[in-house]
């Protein structure tokens, strides 16, 4: 499995933005244990690497920080 980073400096910032909302609103009881799921982009953004955006090919990230954690 390749898990180049293909997550952004912009995108990383509004995952984070997103799922610590989701994830407050969802304590707070404001919205369903649905909320929860907001782990899920910020687990993203903490790793760089999305397998949403693997599958489709997209790369929200400059080209000089693409890298592969094998470091080939």
């Amino acid at each position: 499995m390749n898990m180049a980073q293909n997550v952004g400096s912009a995108d990383k910032i509004i995952r984070i933005v997103v799922g610590a909302l989701l994830i407050i609103l969802a304590s707070m009881g404001t919205i369903g244990w649905w909320g929860w799921v907001g782990v899920v982009p910020i687990a993203t953004a903490l790793m760089g690497w999305c397998p949403a955006y693997t599958l489709l090919g997209v790369k929200t990230c400059s080209p000089s920080n693409l890298s592969d954690p094998s470091g080939q």
